[in-house]
């Protein structure tokens, strides 16, 4: 088993930028594969970008490509999400979540073990 916990949110005004960290504990960190989700108010929650491994693959919506960049160091058994140019759509709780199985799965059935959120708010 592995215990997430997402830190990192804030409230920003819109063209801001965030970082958000996840820290991992119990199994070994590079078992799994690596996603953040995000759940907007009133809305169901969805894939935002996922990463292999060893880091050597990496998966974006088409809504966060070219703004969001996921990253991992096995070392330090923690992911990141660099939020550039954010958006009020980006406004949501934000999810880390860990994967036993391979290869990348969008679908948030597919990842195992979820961090609790923290919350991102875009506003001017």
């Amino acid at each position: 088993q592995v215990q997430l916990v997402e830190s990192g949110g804030g409230a920003v005004p819109p063209g801001a930028s965030l970082r958000l960290s996840c820290s991992a504990s119990g199994e070994a960190f590079d078992k799994y594969i690596m996603g953040w989700f995000r759940q907007p108010p009133g809305k169901e929650r969805e894939f935002i970008a996922a990463i292999s491994w060893y880091g050597g693959s990496t998966e974006y919506a088409d809504s966060v490509k070219g703004r969001f960049t996921i990253a991992r160091d096995n070392a330090k058994n923690t992911v990141w999400l660099q939020m550039n140019n954010m958006i009020p759509e980006d406004t949501a709780v934000y999810y880390c979540a860990a994967d036993h199985n391979g290869p990348i799965d969008r679908s948030a059935h597919s990842f195992d073990y979820w961090g609790q959120g923290t919350q991102v708010a875009v506003s001017s």
